[in-house]
């Protein structure tokens, strides 16, 4: 078994996260591989191929196909893979023809790929070792927003929202992730001189990434577009709540009726549910209870992100690719 990812451990992003996880459920039936290019020097013993990524993999599953017995690929589809390339971009296109099974990482993804995949197609959600709910203190709210910096992730927004919200030394804004490209680091910088209370944090560590999760009031997604973001179920599974864009790879992780949607790029709106959050854990309007509520969504959604569910899942793949060669 080989696991073509874009990204290894270094990147230490959602690719890497589900490549890694995957790898180990497969690992006590199959010997498994992880890496970015095929073919590689170990190219010749792979008999079956996961691949991440559409656009990125392309190379690696047309050369499989190349030299390889028909089918045992199954492609994982990313949120730029279902919300951009395959809708233009011919070597993701390709891989969609390619592939023996497509994999989606929420449940709107299959509406995203073309009607002819979908009977080869199935979502599966990804999972994360639940942690306890910690205490918080009622003195401020604390959001924290975890993502690279990058067009992608929407941080403009974040920034925009703290410089709203730049009187209110009741809410502080902790953002993680390594600035990709030099003006997002500049970008942050100057947000967080004008703001006091926003905190530009850098890339750390997986560790402290889900310690800082689990210690905020909320966690904050503007993002784009997304395939199934790896931070919503670490929050969910941590009893932090979320705010998120309503895009659709964020309702298909958190559900139609989620009460934490704010309009993608729109940061007053962000400001406006922040505030809400922070005036009702203080007390100012105890009927809203915005984060109890939000909050009581979000443990209903747990489930779905069950490790031992994704490993059934997964497993399932496997054997169906192998019956399939």
């Amino acid at each position: 078994m080989v696991i073509v990812s874009p990204a290894l451990a270094a990147a230490n992003n959602g690719n890497w996260q589900t490549a890694a996880r995957w790898a180990s459920f497969l690992r006590p039936r199959y010997p498994v591989r992880i890496v970015d290019a095929w073919p590689d020097a170990g190219a010749a013993g792979d008999e079956l191929m996961i691949a991440l990524h559409a656009r990125r993999s392309a190379t690696a599953i047309a050369a499989w196909v190349s030299v390889k017995p028909p089918g045992r690929i199954a492609l994982v589809l990313t949120g730029t893979d279902l919300y951009r390339d395959i809708r233009g971009d011919a070597g993701a296109q390709r891989s969609l023809d390619l592939a023996q099974s497509l994999v989606v990482l929420q449940e709107l993804g299959l509406s995203a790929l073309p009607a002819r995949h979908r009977s080869k197609s199935r979502a599966i959600y990804q999972s994360v070792t639940p942690r306890r709910a910690l205490s918080k203190s009622g003195r401020t709210l604390r959001a924290v927003m975890v993502g690279h910096l990058r067009e992608v992730k929407s941080p403009q927004t974040l920034f925009d929202a703290a410089g709203l919200l730049r009187a209110r030394t009741d809410i502080e804004i902790h953002h993680i992730g390594r600035a990709e490209e030099p003006v997002w680091a500049e970008r942050a910088r100057a947000a967080q001189a004008a703001c006091p209370n926003y905190r530009w944090l850098g890339a750390l560590p997986h560790n402290e990434t889900r310690d800082a999760i689990q210690r905020a009031h909320v966690l904050v997604h503007t993002s784009a577009m997304e395939g199934g973001a790896h931070v919503i179920m670490e929050a969910v599974c941590s009893g932090t709540p979320v705010i998120a864009s309503r895009v659709d790879g964020n309702v298909g992780m958190l559900g139609a009726d989620y009460g934490g949607y704010f309009p993608h790029g729109d940061a007053a709106a962000l400001a406006r549910l922040l505030e809400a959050a922070r005036d009702t854990q203080a007390g100012d309007d105890p009927s809203a209870a915005l984060l109890a509520r939000l909050r009581a969504q979000c443990a209903l959604r747990a489930p779905l992100f069950a490790p031992e569910t994704e490993r059934a899942a997964v497993l399932q793949l496997v054997r169906e690719l192998e019956e399939s060669a």
